[in-house]
């Protein structure tokens, strides 16, 4: 599966492991926001900040948001007014 270059990860029930294997797709991706709602998704920001940074040597840069009080349609429609080299479309991955 490829992704989208905005994602809203819509965090349900997420762990740590399976955030930062899926980061690891967004990058291979060319993934260029993430935006993260729901549960926990303050903290799970952290995760995918982390993973993208990873030792220092990966030569990509993915912004990040985290919307603990937005609903998932707010969420989207924040990552849908992102302009510029953050234009496209936005896809929902639910974790």
């Amino acid at each position: 599966m490829s992704y989208a270059r905005k994602i809203v990860l819509h965090c349900r029930t997420p762990d740590v492991g399976r955030v930062s294997r899926l980061v690891e797709d967004l990058i291979r991706d060319g993934v260029v926001f993430v935006g993260l709602v729901g549960r926990d998704c303050a903290h799970f920001e952290d995760i995918v900040d982390e993973t993208v940074v990873g030792d220092g040597s990966r030569d990509h840069f993915i912004l990040t948001s985290s919307h603990p009080d937005y609903t998932l349609a707010e969420a989207v429609e924040f990552a849908e007014s992102l302009s510029g080299e953050y234009e496209g479309e936005v896809q929902v991955v639910e974790i």
